[in-house]
């Protein structure tokens, strides 16, 4: 009995002292494995290191994120990383590199240079535009106004947008705006910038209202024109009379050649147009062709001034030296008049103001808006005279009143 009461505490010594051995081997292994653990601390995860790599408070690596699913993902990423650098001996003593991938990324922004983009941007835009709006809007126009600003960093889009509307207009900033936007849009989806900082900008500019009613020649004034330049400038009187019996455009009527008209006369082809500035031809502004049928007066007109044989690409209206007429120099020197050094240009229009014979100046467009005005008069139809003008119903409805009748182009 006593050897066995004596035997039976050795073996249960012996069972505790083998369960004790089981316990410090784990906690041996789990120590070498370098296992990281995750915890919560006032809500923000936190990351704690064994021991065997650092001690005290310098244990743990604070995260500063929320205790969320999705942030415990991104604890556990770095844990795993912890743990492998610590079983591979590659463990950055620092800790840095670690708590580095919890911090807030700052992104490095490139300095970019607006100027640039847009030239990059204009690139991109030059199959897509007209020859004329490539070369006047895109390249000299928006590209000038670029050149002048203070800065040219996208950044600094509301120092931009103020130095707009201190120097423009409200109207020329908007535009510019809009353009600066679309390039920086467009830089957005070309992976040139983080983000486009003139989103918006335009649509805030509030434009100050602007009087655009059509403002057409009476009959009297339209009479007195045509007699002025048969009198004073007979070169031009064709061409003036050919404005205000059709109604074109001023660039359609200088890019005419006899190809477009028809035989006998009894019908005009619109489909090109000059741009004086530029020394090119163009389509249409709307792009489409279109037919014109002569009446009675534009048909003799048409006659009237046919050589013999015309060549298909000779000009209708070529400028005294033969050439396309400078739509600048005929406005400047000729209708309205201007001085060019100690060269004074007497023109009819203001010379017709001076005399009373025409109430207001207005330039040669207004020959088109004199047109519509007086066919809506006669009662042609909207869409007809639509047709005619290379415009929609909608604008002339717009800009324009009365409806009905004839589908003739009236006599005036």
């Amino acid at each position: 009995m006593l050897v066995g009461s004596c035997m039976a505490p050795e073996i249960g010594t012996q069972k505790n002292t083998s369960a004790n051995q089981s316990k410090t081997d784990v906690g041996l292994k789990k120590a070498n494995t370098g296992e990281i653990g995750i915890e919560n601390k006032q809500g923000k995860l936190r990351l704690r290191l064994p021991r065997l790599i650092v001690d005290g408070s310098l244990r743990y690596i604070y995260t500063g994120l929320a205790d969320t699913p999705e942030n415990r993902k991104k604890a556990q990423i770095v844990a795993w990383q912890l743990e492998e650098d610590i079983r591979t001996g590659q463990l950055d003593p620092t800790l840095e590199s670690y708590k580095q991938q919890f911090r807030p990324k700052i992104t490095v922004v490139k300095k970019v240079d607006l100027l640039e983009l847009w030239a990059s941007y204009c690139e991109y835009k030059r199959p897509q535009l007209a020859p004329t709006t490539y070369q006047r809007d895109y390249i000299r126009k928006y590209a000038h106004h670029i050149r002048q600003l203070p800065t040219k960093d996208p950044r600094d889009a509301v120092a931009i947008r103020d130095y707009l509307l201190q120097t423009l207009s409200a109207d020329t900033a908007k535009r510019v705006l809009t353009h600066l936007a679309a390039c920086c849009n467009w830089a957005v989806d070309s992976g040139l910038l983080e983000k486009n900082p003139f989103v918006g900008m335009a649509g805030k500019i509030r434009q100050p209202t602007i009087n655009t009613t059509i403002d057409p020649f009476t009959t009297a004034e339209r009479d007195a024109i045509i007699q002025a330049f048969a009198d004073k400038r007979p070169h031009y009187t064709a061409f003036v009379q050919f404005l205000f019996l059709t109604g074109c455009r001023t660039g359609e009527a200088i890019a005419l050649q006899w190809k477009h008209i028809s035989l006998d006369c009894s019908q005009i082809t619109f489909c090109e147009s000059y741009d004086s500035r530029l020394n090119i031809r163009k389509s249409t502004k709307t792009g489409k062709s279109r037919k014109f049928p002569c009446n009675q007066v534009l048909r003799e007109l048409l006659i009237s001034i046919r050589p013999a044989s015309p060549s298909p690409d000779s000009l209708v209206f070529p400028s005294p030296n033969g050439l396309p007429i400078d739509n600048g120099k005929f406005t400047n020197q000729v209708w309205r008049g201007c001085r060019s050094g100690r060269k004074v240009y007497k023109g009819i229009l203001a010379t017709l103001v001076d005399e009373g014979k025409v109430q207001r100046y207005r330039c040669p467009y207004n020959t088109r808006h004199t047109f519509i005005s007086h066919c809506v008069e006669a009662g042609v139809p909207i869409p007809q005279i639509a047709r005619w003008v290379g415009n929609s119903p909608e604008i002339l409805m717009r800009h324009y009143a009365g409806v009905v009748s004839s589908l003739e182009v009236p006599v005036m």
